[in-house]
C-alpha cells in the first residue's frame, strides 16, 4: 500500500473533516429552501429537513438564523441548481452537484478540474443511468425500538431498504419517495439526524490505490469549489 494509500486516507480524512466548507453548504442549502418554500420551518418541510442537517452538523444556531434571513429581502442571493457529469483519470465517473449565483464561473471550474486531471466533462444525462438516486436517512438507533416494526410500517411509505449499526439506523427508499418517507416518519415522531438525496453507482468499479491518487487529487479539488454540494463516483 505505501505512500499511495497514506495519500488516499489524509485526502480523504481532509475532505471529510472541513467544517470550513460543510458549513457554508448547509447555509446554502437553508437559504435555498427557505426562499423556494418560506422561513417558516413548521410549513416549509424542505426547510425543517436542512435545518435538522446543519444542526447534525452542530451548526450554530447564529449560522442557521442568519442562513434563513438571507432568504428573505430583495438583496437575497439567487442560486440555481446545477448538476455536472464527467469521466476523470482512469476511467472513474463523476456526478457533481451544484448551487450557483453565476453558473458561467461554476461551469468553468469544474470543466478545468476535469481537464487538468485528464478528463472531461459528458453532455448532460450520459451518467444518470449510471447511478440510483436514493433518498436516505439517518436515525439515532436508539430511538428506534424495533427496527422490523419500522420497516413493515414504512414500506407503504417508499421504503426500499432498512441498515442497522450499534449506533445508526439508514433508512433507503427512491429519491421520489423522500417526501413521504420524511412525513411518515414525523408522523411517528421519529426524528432524523440526517436526511438527504444521494447517488449510488449501479456498477462500482474497484480502482488500484496508485490509481486512486490521481482520483483523490482530481476528486479534493471539486469538492473544494465554493459552487458544489456533493460529489458523487462510481468508487466500489
Amino acid at each position: 500500500m505505501g505512500r499511495a494509500f497514506e495519500y488516499r486516507r489524509a485526502a480523504k480524512e481532509k475532505r471529510w473533516g472541513k467544517m470550513s466548507r460543510i458549513f457554508p453548504r448547509l447555509a446554502k442549502a437553508i437559504t435555498m429552501a427557505a426562499k423556494e418554500g418560506g422561513i417558516d420551518p413548521d410549513t416549509n418541510s424542505a426547510l425543517r429537513t436542512a435545518i435538522q442537517n446543519a444542526k447534525a452538523q452542530n451548526m450554530p444556531k447564529d449560522n442557521i438564523e442568519n442562513a434563513i434571513k438571507r432568504a428573505s429581502g430583495n438583496d437575497a442571493e439567487n442560486y440555481v441548481e446545477v448538476n455536472y457529469e464527467g469521466k476523470g483519470p482512469h476511467g472513474v465517473l463523476v456526478f457533481v452537484e451544484c448551487a450557483s449565483d453565476n453558473t458561467t464561473r461554476t461551469v468553468a471550474n469544474v470543466k478545468s478540474y476535469f481537464n487538468k486531471a485528464g478528463g472531461a466533462i459528458v453532455p448532460t444525462g450520459s451518467l444518470e443511468f449510471m447511478f440510483d438516486r436514493k433518498a436516505v436517512f439517518e436515525i439515532e438507533a436508539s430511538k428506534i425500538e424495533d427496527t422490523e416494526e419500522l420497516e413493515l410500517e414504512l414500506i407503504d411509505a417508499g421504503l426500499e431498504e432498512i441498515d442497522v449499526d450499534e449506533e445508526t439506523v439508514y433508512l433507503y427508499g427512491d429519491y421520489t419517495a423522500f417526501g413521504t418517507l420524511s412525513s411518515a416518519l414525523e408522523e411517528k415522531g421519529i426524528e432524523a439526524s440526517k436526511a438527504s438525496l444521494q447517488r449510488f453507482p449501479t456498477t462500482p468499479v474497484e480502482f488500484t490505490e496508485e490509481q486512486m491518487v490521481d482520483i483523490e487529487k482530481m476528486l479534493e479539488k471539486i469538492d473544494d469549489d465554493d459552487d458544489v454540494q456533493a460529489v458523487f463516483n462510481n468508487i466500489a
